[in-house]
């Protein structure tokens, strides 16, 4: 390791401070390799909560300031949003200037992305938490009119001419909706045609943490800080039926979200992915698990279609640590947070009978729930948020710059195995 780089972990240990793309990730044949590759950039502070790609450009949004290339030698000013070459890792002269931080990245039509957060303006253009960027540019795509009036966006996801937008507000585009919206993708318009009603009366306002849109584009789900849907009772998980123009709730329906975890924590889930044959998602949450047999912090497996109520296929712990991040890949579920551990129900704060180490970064069989022999560790810090998965492998973004015990700050990629 050159005296640069060595340099270069100072300096991102110094200026460590501390809400991924929605959606079906592509299928991967086999698990990934357990060592990253070593041409990623490097991010010297904050975190990542965002990622997606866009043909070869990955895209990465958060709440950091400064990049460097990956050996270290050079700087580069990136407030909140950056991106790089996925074949290279040569950082991108994509730079725009954008005032708060990033929360969801998904791509759209003509070498575009679309970015939610919670800014007000990007590149002196009024984009209130929500705007379309040209990747080549970094300007903002005129015409583009979805706005917010207040709050943030903290989940976006892509299903033919729609994006649909997840959140904490209650007005975007000058239309009344709340936590979630379907809006034109190119255009920004509103589906004045499309209102999930969400409702949350016991909480103090509803927010919507992700959304998935499954891959025939049939299906989509909410999860987040929410009780009903269209009238109907849902509690933190919704699943909407999309084949139509006319939206209607799905008839899918579970109550296992129902039980409340920890004092603080009403409403737990955290994100949500589909397989990519759309037959299964998987759902992570956090909550600090107060007791055994309720579904604070743990991955768990719900088939899309079949009787109601529905009951997870399979559920894992990690007995008491979060999970933020989930990609589910055909071959593997990765998921991510600060846990120490997973296959632990009996744990509470500690390794129960059972409980296998998994730092930071895990993969779980996706036929029987057990945790994978895959284990390359990282700095657990607040936690993994964002996965983007491509052929070439899992891209990762955290808060820490210890990835397989080697240094990467905040950013990775493990390559097909």
């Amino acid at each position: 390791m050159t005296r640069r780089i060595m340099l270069a972990i100072a300096l991102a240990a110094t200026l460590v401070v501390g809400i991924s793309p929605a959606g079906a990730a592509p299928a991967l044949g086999r698990v990934v390799s357990e060592n990253p590759v070593d041409w990623t950039p490097h991010i010297l502070d904050g975190s990542v909560w965002a990622m997606t790609v866009v043909g070869d450009t990955v895209v990465v949004g958060g709440d950091f300031t400064t990049v460097s290339s990956s050996d270290g030698y050079t700087e580069f000013d990136r407030w909140f949003l950056m991106a790089f070459s996925l074949s290279t890792g040569a950082v991108t002269r994509f730079a725009p200037w954008i005032d708060g931080p990033v929360y969801a990245l998904t791509p759209g039509p003509d070498g575009t992305v679309l970015v939610g957060g919670d800014f007000t303006e990007v590149e002196g253009v009024p984009a209130r938490s929500l705007a379309r960027l040209d990747v080549a540019t970094g300007r903002v795509v005129p015409g583009f009119t979805a706005s917010l009036r207040d709050g943030d966006v903290r989940a976006l996801a892509a299903g033919g001419q729609w994006l649909y937008v997840g959140g904490r507000f209650d007005t975007i585009g000058g239309t009344p909706r709340a936590a979630l919206a379907r809006v034109d993708i190119r255009t920004g318009a509103v589906d004045r045609g499309f209102d999930a009603e969400l409702d949350a009366p016991e909480l103090d306002r509803v927010k919507v943490e992700d959304v998935a849109v499954s891959p025939d584009g049939k299906r989509m789900i909410a999860a987040g800080a929410l009780m009903d849907a269209m009238g109907e009772y849902r509690p933190q998980l919704a699943m909407f039926d999309i084949s139509a123009p006319t939206v209607k709730l799905a008839d899918w329906y579970s109550y296992v979200y129902e039980p409340k975890c920890r004092k603080g924590f009403d409403t737990y889930l955290r994100a949500v992915d589909f397989s990519p044959d759309g037959s299964y998602f998987v759902a992570v949450s956090t909550g600090r698990m107060s007791k055994s047999g309720l579904l604070c912090d743990t991955a768990a497996r719900f088939e899309t279609y079949g009787s109601n109520p529905h009951r997870p296929t399979w559920v894992n712990y990690t007995g008491g640590d979060s999970l933020y991040a989930v990609a589910v890949t055909g071959s593997a579920v990765y998921v991510g947070g600060h846990q120490r551990w997973l296959d632990n129900p009996y744990g509470h704060e500690s390794a129960g009978p059972g409980a296998v180490s998994r730092p930071g970064i895990s993969a779980i069989d996706p036929k029987s729930g057990r945790a994978l022999d895959w284990n390359p560790t990282r700095s657990r810090g607040q936690g993994l948020r964002a996965f983007a998965v491509t052929p070439r492998g899992l891209l990762v973004g955290s808060d820490t710059d210890r990835l397989a015990t080697e240094y990467h700050g905040r950013v990775g990629l493990f390559p097909p195995a």
